[in-house]
């Protein structure tokens, strides 16, 4: 009897033995390496789908790192024409914008050379709507909600370019655009007037930033600007988008630009 009952404890014993083991290697089998790889891949997934996929990407007016560099030499005051008609408003180097109708932040950086480089876009919005943008529309019919716009400015030593992209408008139709002084806000007239190198002088493309475009057959356009002298400090702060071409017109819509000085 006595040998049977040490049998017994015996095998409840080992049964016991057995099933702590088996937790244990459970529990060192929730700690594998493997395990914790996916709980971190899971968590980056649902932080990029939080942040709205948006991707930037930062580099140096000279040409490394992939950002474009400026053009060397010329200083012709004003250009234009028509987008390639590939309906995007992203360019060679540039940051991916969020997916859908998001926006990516401004994002630039340093040159070795002492030149920088600005890239900020938007998608326009009527004041006051739900989701907030720092581009705004004032007239949908030529300015339709959700169009595009990409504002890049490149600087060095001896040149400064304004560019603009944009996409989503009025298909063949001719758009005037300026750098002004003040942010967009609800009214059009809160953006201030042109900004001018040389104040209280003459209101043309040498002295302003003009990037009057006409959109191609998708309601895509571009322009640009190119002088020999940049922004005051926090002289420049948006860009307005006008009816008509040349020095005035209605203003249809506006983007908040950080322009660098």
């Amino acid at each position: 009897m006595t040998a049977q009952a040490d049998r017994t404890t015996g095998e409840a014993g080992a049964a016991e033995a057995a099933g702590t083991a088996d937790a244990a290697g459970a529990g060192r089998a929730s700690r594998a390496p493997g395990t914790v790889r996916r709980r971190v891949l899971v968590g980056a997934a649902a932080l990029l789908m939080l942040t709205g996929g948006a991707t930037l990407a930062h580099g140096a007016a000279d040409g490394t790192d992939g950002a474009p560099a400026p053009d060397g030499g010329g200083h012709a005051a004003h250009s234009t024409g028509s987008s390639t008609g590939t309906g995007d408003a992203s360019g060679g180097g540039k940051a991916s914008g969020a997916s859908g109708t998001g926006e990516a932040g401004p994002v630039g950086g340093a040159s070795r050379s002492g030149g920088f480089w600005m890239r900020a876009d938007g998608v326009f919005s009527p004041p006051g709507s739900f989701v907030p943008s720092d581009a705004l529309t004032y007239d949908t019919a030529l300015v339709p909600a959700a169009a595009r716009i990409e504002i890049t400015q490149y600087a060095d030593r001896t040149s400064h370019r304004v560019s603009t992209r944009l996409r989503g408008l009025v298909p063949n139709r001719a758009y005037g655009m300026h750098a002004h002084t003040s942010p967009c806000a609800a009214d059009p007239a809160s953006a201030g007037p042109h900004y001018q190198h040389r104040a209280s002088a003459t209101a043309d493309p040498v002295n302003e930033v003009w990037l009057d475009f006409r959109t191609d057959r998708n309601g895509d356009g571009e322009a640009e600007a190119r002088h020999d002298w940049g922004f005051r400090d926090g002289g420049a702060r948006s860009v307005i988008v006008h009816d008509a071409q040349g020095g005035a017109g209605k203003r249809v819509a506006c983007f908040t630009v950080p322009f660098s000085s």
